[in-house]
């Protein structure tokens, strides 16, 4: 009976003992104030962009640094323009703990590596930029359960609905969570500000 009780409490010991180092080694959970973090964050699923100086970008450009996404066009007359002027000062206030900021285009067939390039200097040069082809960005955007509708107008013109949604990635591409409009500035900042390491 002896060795028998011995080999139980063994093997409680080491049930409690793997228990204690999963705890221990498990990812903390994200803890947001002004957005939503998901439960356990999400693979996102393979994509290719190009960048505003026409380099690749893909999932391997996103790792070893927070990324805060948000999607738009270079007409579009207001959401854009606010949204990114709000992520040029969050870059600002953040300095070298700021994220990876990154702007998608929902209108390839006006927003050309070179007219995004462009157009972030208006706002912060440290901006990203990215697009690529039109179902390689539905493919991209819709993983990340952000959308966009194309609204013709008059002479040709059109506008684009799209998502106004920040989408929040973590160090390892994967996606973490989200923050909606209207922003907060400064309790964005505050959840930036403690994001933790890559």
């Amino acid at each position: 009976m002896g060795s028998r009780n011995g080999l139980m409490i063994g093997v409680a010991v080491a049930i409690a003992a793997g228990i204690g180092v999963a705890f221990w080694f498990r990812t903390p959970a994200l803890e947001l104030t002004a957005g939503t973090a998901l439960p356990e964050p999400r693979k996102i699923d393979p994509f290719a962009l190009v960048d505003q100086q026409g380099q690749t970008f893909d999932a391997a450009a996103l790792e070893g640094r927070w990324t805060v996404l948000f999607t738009g066009f270079t007409h579009c007359p207001d959401i854009c323009p606010t949204t990114l002027a709000t992520l040029a000062e969050l870059d600002e206030r953040l300095g070298p703990a700021a994220p990876r900021f990154l702007f998608v285009s929902v209108d390839p067939e006006r927003d050309t590596p070179e007219r995004i390039a462009a157009y972030l200097e208006h706002f912060d040069p440290d901006l990203v930029g990215a697009t690529g082809t039109r179902d390689a960005i539905e493919s991209f955007t819709r993983g990340l359960g952000l959308a966009q509708v194309r609204n013709p107008g008059v002479r040709g013109e059109y506008t684009v609905d799209h998502s106004a949604a920040l989408v929040l990635i973590d160090p390892r591409a994967r996606l973490a969570g989200y923050f909606q409009p209207p922003y907060d500035i400064d309790a964005l900042e505050a959840d930036l500000a403690r994001l933790p390491g890559g």
